[in-house]
């Protein structure tokens, strides 16, 4: 195939798979309800360690306990789905989240917070890789930049509407309890929605090179062929990146530094940070509608030099905004909204980019090795590391390192898939096709 032509299939085969935007509706509403609850103990956490007695390098092990006990429950949710389906996996994992956030609500100590939020990181984890397996299953390679976007900007921008509520919990000792407890419930209440209103569109739906086939078409599933994602160039670079995505930090220990080492109070330190959603959520949606543009004027390698840039540009933004100290709460704003641009680049451009380079049947586990294994276990570094190195370096210069330093290292990484991307995804492309001629020669 002509590394000019566009990565993208000539027909817009997702265009007849059913109920696609109410399913992304749908699985927008668990991840923001999964992610918010998963998220909140960083926003609530000075005024949970007022409570409990607690330190920086708490909320570190607290962060790394939870993502260490979400490696294996990312493949496992997503194994699951084989066995009882989409629809009653992503049910169960939010009733779940939902039942342990509400228990963490009654902690009295360290060991009774720890337990229950890394039970509920390993149930909420799960979300993650399902919800971009049914993108993937249920839009064409051009269209999921744009359903990407849709689907992390559209939690973000609800997330807006929870921060002032949670505001207004932490100005009481005991109002982080009531943000676990009301969170859990929304859990809950979500996962009622998924049993009611979710359509599984099936594996591989918007393949065109698959349409009009049955799922029969599409490859079992084995050890050996999960195993054979490493040896995919381009995922095994994606791997590497996350291992290097030092970005990650800023969601963990963001608000604990404007607290500890900016002097700003809880409550006005987790409203400094809604910039940050609203830089993110509006650069995802622009990016999903954008990117396929992209795609024609550079084929293959339009997502490279964006992924690339994202991460240089984080870097230069941590840089001017967590190095130096500013009097005006404004400026800080600034810069938290910078990050969340940058930020927000990622989501439109590499879920597409790893969807292209592997094959329908290996996608939910692919997501899940990516997502909640190398990710989770870079969270889990991260999360600790820097917990531990608080005390020594301060978070300020944890940050210059992990923040900055690091992050312009994984731009540089990324550069090899301009060399790795074309060739992975014309194969996958080439693989779909020999399929389609067997099944219509059958």
């Amino acid at each position: 195939m002509d590394a000019s032509a566009s990565t993208a299939p000539a027909q817009p085969a997702a265009a007849d798979v059913p109920h696609r935007w109410r399913n992304v509706a749908i699985i927008s509403g668990v991840t923001v309800v999964d992610n918010t609850e998963a998220g909140l103990i960083n926003t609530i956490f000075p005024t949970l360690a007022n409570s409990l007695r607690l330190d920086s390098s708490h909320l570190g092990i607290i962060g790394a306990l939870g993502k260490v006990a979400s490696v294996p429950a990312g493949p496992f949710w997503v194994w699951l789905t084989t066995k009882i389906g989409r629809r009653a996996t992503l049910s169960v994992i939010t009733v779940a989240g939902g039942l342990f956030g509400i228990a963490a609500g009654f902690s009295q100590n360290f060991a009774t917070i720890l337990l229950f939020c890394t039970l509920m990181s390993a149930s909420v984890i799960g979300a993650v890789p399902i919800a971009m397996t049914v993108v993937t299953d249920s839009f064409a390679d051009e269209q999921r930049a744009r359903a990407t976007g849709v689907l992390y900007a559209l939690p973000t921008l609800i997330g807006l509407l929870i921060a002032p509520a949670l505001a207004m919990f932490l100005s009481f000792p005991d109002g982080w309890r009531w943000a676990l407890w009301t969170l859990g419930g929304a859990c809950i209440l979500a996962g009622l929605v998924v049993t009611v209103w979710f359509k599984d569109p099936g594996t591989g739906a918007a393949e065109k090179q698959l349409a009009g086939l049955s799922n029969e078409q599409t490859a079992k599933i084995t050890l050996g062929s999960v195993l054979g994602l490493f040896r995919i160039p381009t995922y095994a670079v994606m791997m590497v990146s996350r291992l290097l995505s030092g970005h990650l930090l800023i969601t963990i220990f963001g608000v604990q530094f404007l607290v500890t080492e900016r002097g700003l109070s809880n409550t006005v330190a987790a409203l400094v940070a809604v910039p940050f959603s609203v830089g993110y959520a509006i650069t995802t949606l622009a990016a999903g509608f954008l990117l396929p543009k992209l795609d024609r004027l550079m084929p293959y390698r339009g997502r490279v030099l964006v992924l690339q840039l994202a991460q240089i540009l984080f870097a230069a933004a941590a840089f001017f905004g967590t190095q130096f100290r500013y009097e005006d709460i404004a400026l800080y704003s600034v810069f938290w909204g910078l990050l969340g641009i940058c930020q927000g680049l990622n989501p439109p451009v590499n879920r597409p980019l790893v969807a292209a380079v592997v094959l329908p049947e290996l996608r939910g586990q692919a997501f899940a090795i990516w997502l909640t294994v190398f990710e989770t276990i870079a969270w889990a570094l991260f999360s600790l590391l820097a917990g531990m190195l608080a005390a020594a370096l301060s978070i300020q210069g944890v940050f210059l390192w992990l923040l900055v330093l690091l992050m312009i290292a994984n731009g540089l990484v990324l550069g090899l898939l301009y060399r790795t991307y074309p060739r992975d995804a014309r194969r996958v492309e080439d693989t779909l096709e020999l399929r389609r001629r067997e099944a219509l020669a059958d």
